[in-house]
């Protein structure tokens, strides 16, 4: 058994500990085996449309897991992992009471499903699909995810991959060299890095255009301009393919890709390695403390002299236990008042940012006079602002989330270290539950309702000013004043009813994005609370766990204690020879588990193939 393999640490500690009866405790160490175990370190490729972030994810992997074409987006996220063999399975997200549907498909037909082509819009609804490969670039854990590019990142694709950035362990943000960063990337780029762990940058197609060193140079005073720490690479996919068909050194190092590999194996996965491990040593000695405190406290209380002091300590320590699980506990209250608050706070804000786009969306369509003509430029500018409004009240709900985790944590307990659920959720899809924002059936003005409308007019001024004219001395109501006054009349007939017809479809249009905007607030609302509802829980359920198993470990202490002091001399002297082999026993699980964390600072993390 490896001393520095974590796995392997809480197996150990799991057998030792096995004696004792405490299936709280083999229960919290055999979920951080499962957690370590599972070691999956999920690394995002995101981007605009059309920047080669399929190609990347291919080259990185080193085969076609992709699909990729010229002018063909993909529509839905791929999930790259390893398997013995090559598997393909499309996911779509069941109910909140029903298992996810999984459909195994030909690697063939994947294409089919995954782009715009085949799938427009993603009308078939998959959440996601998953790619299984033998690649060793992908054996020590690793799994990328190629988000859809459609729309750009300010889309309801950004959105969504927007709030799936607290699931990663990484975000590779991907542009060409052909231009600069946008102001849409940098603002991305400030989200994720709030949110993210790690952040790194990758300036695709150096290949095709001459000018991507200074592309380079430019999109890096960006970056310290805008105050965000992130490497940035310069790659080429199509020499990696040539290098991956041909085995080609050369052609593979003028690539780039080697230094962005390197970076995933170092930074990436050794950062995720390094976590795991700090989670594995926080368990393992946790729970051998809670062990080893009622061995000590046995141990103790066969000195009649510190019995007494011993049972008042071990007394008070349980009333403070019991008063953690308690609604009136201050870890309790922090804890309902920051959800009540969070919520109250995230939907204010929520609101405030659509209440700002409905009112700029209204002052606009009063300026370009008939909206029809602008619609698909106005219906776009709409869902970009309400995409940006969402993901920045997500990344603002994920930040204070939390800090209000390591507030309740530090009113639990402020004289230890305490490890924090994960507080992850799946990717929200929140503005794909959101009707589409579309144009009023406008109402028609032909030639012929044109023609209609001045003759009406027309008709009418001829009539007045004709009949004015008999009085004037022309015999017929057909007359000079007439025909001019009919004439005049039939043009603002006509006047008037375009200003009706395009006062009318402002006033429709309005109504329409104000009633998108409404559709984006409640939606996105409803998942805010229940991502919220779902942080509570999880942090409700850990503290409550931690405050049974030390109440448990409390009163097993006492009961032990009780049973030192009525020991004979002899029980006593035996009883202390077998503590002393346990409490070895223990410690030298808690060295094995401490040396973990000196090992992940000198052992290279899992390889990756260059």
């Amino acid at each position: 058994m490896s001393g520095t393999d974590p796995a392997g640490v809480v197996d150990e500690a799991l057998s030792v500990i096995a004696r004792y009866d405490r299936p709280d405790l083999d229960e919290r160490l055999r979920i951080s085996r499962a957690r370590v175990l599972d070691g999956r370190v999920r690394v995002l490729v995101v981007g605009e449309f059309k920047q080669g972030k399929s190609m990347l994810v291919n080259g990185l992997v080193g085969a076609p897991v992709c699909p990729t074409f010229d002018d063909v987006a993909t529509a839905v996220p791929t999930v790259v992992r390893h398997a013995e063999t090559v598997t393909v399975t499309l996911v779509r997200r069941g109910g909140p009471d029903s298992e996810p549907v999984r459909v195994d498909i030909p690697a063939a037909d994947l294409a089919a499903h995954v782009c715009e082509q085949g799938n427009p819009g993603n009308r078939e609804g998959w959440s996601h699909v998953e790619v299984g490969v033998p690649r060793p670039v992908l054996a020590g854990g690793l799994e990328l995810v190629d988000t859809p590019g459609v729309g750009g990142l300010q889309s309801v694709h950004g959105a969504a991959t927007m709030s799936a950035l607290p699931s990663a362990d990484a975000v590779l943000l991907v542009s060409d060299a052909s231009q600069e960063y946008t102001a849409p990337e940098i603002a991305f780029l400030r989200h994720a890095a709030s949110v993210c762990p790690t952040v790194a940058c990758v300036l695709t197609k150096i290949d095709l255009y001459p000018e991507a060193g200074r592309i380079a140079e430019l999109n890096r005073g960006h970056l310290a301009a805008a105050g965000i720490t992130a490497e940035l690479f310069e790659v080429s996919s199509t020499l990696r393919w040539h290098a991956v068909l041909t085995s080609d050194t050369e052609a593979n190092a003028e690539s780039g890709f080697p230094a962005l590999v390197g970076y995933v194996r170092k930074r990436v996965l050794g950062q995720a390695d390094r976590i795991a491990r700090r989670g594995v040593v926080h368990d393992v000695l946790a729970v051998t403390e809670q062990v080893s405190g009622s061995l000590r406290a046995e141990l103790t209380a066969q000195d009649p002299e510190a019995a007494a002091a011993l049972m008042a300590g071990l007394t008070a320590a349980q009333e403070r236990a019991t008063a953690l699980k308690e609604r009136s506990a201050r870890w309790q209250q922090t804890l309902n008042d920051g959800v009540a608050d969070l919520n109250a706070d995230i939907d204010y804000d929520l609101r405030d940012r659509m209440r700002e786009i409905s009112r700029l969306a209204e002052d606009e369509l009063a300026a370009v006079g008939d909206p029809t003509k602008v619609w698909d430029q106005f219906s776009g500018w709409v869902q970009q602002e309400v995409a940006n409004a969402a993901a920045a009240n997500f990344v603002w709900a994920t930040q204070r989330a939390r800090h209000l985790a390591h507030k309740v944590a530090e009113h639990f307990s402020s004289d230890r270290d305490q490890l924090l659920p994960a507080l992850r959720n799946d990717p929200s899809d929140a503005l794909r539950s959101v009707r589409a924002l579309k144009m009023p059936e406008a109402e028609t003005w032909s030639i012929g309702n044109k023609a209609l409308t001045g003759m009406r007019g027309g008709y009418m001024g001829m009539l007045m000013f004709g009949m004015m004219g008999t009085f004037l001395g022309f015999a017929s109501l057909i007359n000079p004043l007439g025909i001019g006054a009919g004439l005049v009349m039939a043009g603002k007939s006509v006047g008037d009813e375009r200003k009706r017809i395009v006062t009318k479809r402002q006033n429709e249009a309005k109504t329409a994005a104000r009633r998108y905007v409404d559709d984006v607030t409640f939606q996105v609302g409803k998942d805010s609370r229940d991502r919220l509802r779902a942080v509570q829980r999880d942090l409700r359920d850990h503290f409550t766990q931690q405050a049974e198993q030390l109440k448990r470990s409390l009163a097993e202490s006492q009961q032990a204690a009780e049973r030192a002091v009525k020991q004979s001399q002899s029980e006593r002297a035996a009883r202390q020879a077998e503590i002393n082999a346990q409490l070895a026993e223990l410690e030298s699980v808690r060295q094995r588990a401490r040396a973990l964390l000196t090992a992940a600072a000198t052992t290279p993390a899992k390889a990756v193939a260059s």
